[in-house]
């Protein structure tokens, strides 16, 4: 009797740990919009999207500071900014300050290495970490909203070094 809930422990990890991943699909196009196909494929929670909905998605990762880059890179498995990306924030915190009305999406992604749930919550730990950096330096919380991808977006397709380093980011996207 004392068995049947460390087995029912045991089942439900199982059964949570043997289900794939469902592969995500784009439809050929069939002349409709991105939006509409998305709008109309009945799309429902747990299904990764194209981003559309999301606060910012009219923006662009070439708003901001003239000249400055808008992607911050990690390293393996981290989360704290790199000193190399402290001139980088600091600008891009000092046009949200003096742009009252601009917006950011701080976007969050990692490599495709570790669990799907291991990768969005690592991604959202770099989107939480460049949100907290550039309110530090000026931005006000109504600016950022952050979106944690994990691997579900690679900058660069590949499973090799020089793939993961590209994919290990931040992205800091403008928007309405």
């Amino acid at each position: 009797m004392r068995s049947l809930p460390v087995l029912l422990m045991i089942l439900c990890t199982l059964m949570l740990v043997g289900c794939p991943k469902k592969p995500t699909t784009v439809p050929e196009s069939s002349g409709s919009t991105t939006e509409e196909s998305a709008a109309g494929s009945g799309q429902g929670e747990g299904q990764v999207g194209d981003g559309s909905d999301l606060p910012g998605a009219s923006g662009s990762t070439t708003g901001g500071p003239a000249g400055v880059t808008n992607i911050i890179y990690f390293d393996f498995d981290r989360s704290d900014i790199r000193p190399e990306y402290a001139s980088l924030i600091n600008s891009h915190a000092k046009h949200l300050a003096s742009a009252g009305g601009a917006k950011i999406r701080v976007e969050g992604h990692t490599d495709e290495r570790g669990s799907r749930e291991y990768n969005i919550a690592l991604a959202e730990r770099r989107a939480q970490a460049v949100r907290r950096a550039l309110m530090l330096q000026g931005a006000g919380d109504a600016q950022l909203t952050t979106v944690s991808y994990g691997e579900e977006r690679p900058a660069v397709p590949g499973s090799n070094e020089s793939a993961y380093e590209k994919n290990r980011r931040v992205e800091l996207v403008y928007g309405r």
